[in-house]
């Protein structure tokens, strides 16, 4: 029975919030991204102009000359006068002159703000001397102003163009603002729509858990209707396949109990029918009637064991170690290896002393190291086998003067069912039996870097007795 449902937010309100949340920092990083842009190509524009302005202001004053009269000016105030007179102003720019005496005159729309500011003169007169560009900022209201002086004679002018910086940057951030709101709204449209596929992607996932919930111990019929051809389309086929393996296991384990309570009933009903019909006075039947019980008895005992056997089956019992003598297992297992086929055998070396081993699986392992040299030997080829110690581990080992092993089957040669290019006589599942029996020990198989032929190691941890 299923128990109660935890409290949270399900997989489509996590994955519907994950794009959400992507979605906008996206859209949040590209508004920054164009707000910068497009501020920093404002601010280059202004510059630009301010510099075009003071720029032409420069020529005039070089030329000297009053292009209508084409007298020479005379003065500063009549040249900056000349030249207002000519020009129009950008949008949110002005040209002003500021003599060194009186009020100043300006050419543009009129900006109050400017013409009341204490700062805007305090900032012409400190670049009256030098000129230069700088910003100023009146009631949060952003400008720009060059200052270029004009200097003849005994007169002292200066020529000044502001910019309303706020101004330009009005539509930027009118853009800005309606850039939000579509933003806004396409955060809830990929919202919404991120939901309506995420309970479609995960609509399998229902499903499977509730034909998982209607799925009890006498029942196991239930089973998804597959549909599609993506990930979960295997894991239904998956989960289907695993109803389908449990149901077989339910229904051998039913039958190996029914089979048992058939087997067990017959001796229980014999040892009860020659209970019921013994003659306690009869010498002869009493002892007969013992005879008769006990072999039902050991009957009994052995199906008993066998049904043991069977519920262990997936936990073998795969080794049994003792002491074990290692020259004795080194060479013993060289002449066992002799009989396979006829190869040079050789004993390299052999490692002295004790070890808690189970000497006929690592027999096995060595054996069948030797069997996969003499599938890739030919008749004269040398194996050698042997064994010591290591950095504290025992090496036990088989080689020989072959072919070698393939670079491209070195990663999957202790894989199950992994074969060399000679198929048939590869590798098959010997090498992984070796590994399940170094495993067992402890210990593990490599396969060493060699220039001739192949070696194989069993490397099994602990020390000498």
């Amino acid at each position: 029975m299923a128990g109660p449902r935890q409290a949270g937010f399900s997989v489509r309100q996590r994955l519907t919030a994950a794009v959400a949340a992507l979605t906008t920092a996206a859209l949040v990083a590209v508004g920054v991204m164009l707000y910068v842009v497009e501020s920093r190509r404002i601010t280059e524009s202004i510059d630009r102009s301010l510099a075009q302005e003071v720029g032409e202001l420069r020529a005039l004053q070089a030329d000297g000359v009053d292009p209508d009269t084409r007298q020479p000016f005379g003065t500063p105030e009549r040249l900056v006068r000349s030249f207002l007179s000519r020009n129009l102003p950008d949008p949110e720019e002005m040209l002003w002159m500021f003599p060194s005496t009186g009020e100043a005159s300006y050419v543009g729309e009129s900006d109050s703000r400017l013409q009341r500011s204490p700062a805007f003169r305090t900032l012409v007169d400190d670049l009256r001397a030098d000129g230069g560009t700088r910003n100023l900022t009146i009631s949060g209201h952003d400008y720009r102003v060059a200052v270029q002086p004009v200097v003849q004679g005994t007169g002292n002018v200066a020529f000044v163009v502001s910019h309303d910086v706020s101004a330009s940057r009005e539509p930027l951030r009118e853009l800005l603002l309606t850039y939000t709101l579509l933003a806004a709204l396409s955060v809830l449209l990929i919202a919404a729509v991120a939901s309506w596929l995420a309970g479609r992607l995960l609509q399998p996932l229902r499903h499977l858990r509730e034909t998982a919930q209607g799925i009890t111990e006498g029942d196991l019929s239930g089973r998804l209707q597959v549909t599609g051809r993506d990930d979960l389309t295997d894991l239904q086929r998956t989960f289907n396949a695993m109803l389908d393996r449990l149901e077989d296991a339910f229904a051998t384990q039913r039958r190996l109990l029914d089979d048992a309570a058939h087997e067990l009933r017959t001796p229980l009903t014999v040892l009860r029918g020659h209970l019921e019909v013994v003659d306690p006075e009869d010498p002869q039947d009493v002892a007969d009637t013992r005879a008769l019980l006990l072999d039902e008895i050991d009957r009994m005992a052995r199906l008993v064991t066998d049904l043991l056997l069977l519920a262990k089956a997936r936990r073998p019992d795969f080794v049994r170690t003792e002491p074990t003598d290692l020259p004795a297992l080194t060479t013993g297992a060289l002449e066992r290896a002799r009989g396979l086929a006829d190869r040079h055998w050789s004993l390299d070396e052999t490692a002295e002393g004790t070890a808690e081993l189970d000497a006929q699986r690592l027999t096995q392992a060595l054996l069948q190291l030797a069997e996969n040299a003499v599938h890739h030997t030919v008749a004269g080829d040398e194996i050698a086998v042997g064994s010591r110690w290591h950095d504290g581990a025992l090496e036990l080992w088989v080689r020989d003067s072959g072919p070698g092993v393939p670079v491209e089957l070195r990663p999957t040669i202790f894989d199950r069912f992994a074969q060399g290019s000679d198929a048939g006589e590869g590798f098959g599942l010997g090498l992984s039996i070796v590994t399940a029996i170094a495993e067992a020990h402890g210990g593990r198989v490599v396969l060493d870097d060699t220039t001739t032929g192949a070696s194989f190691r069993i490397v099994l941890p602990g020390g000498a007795s």
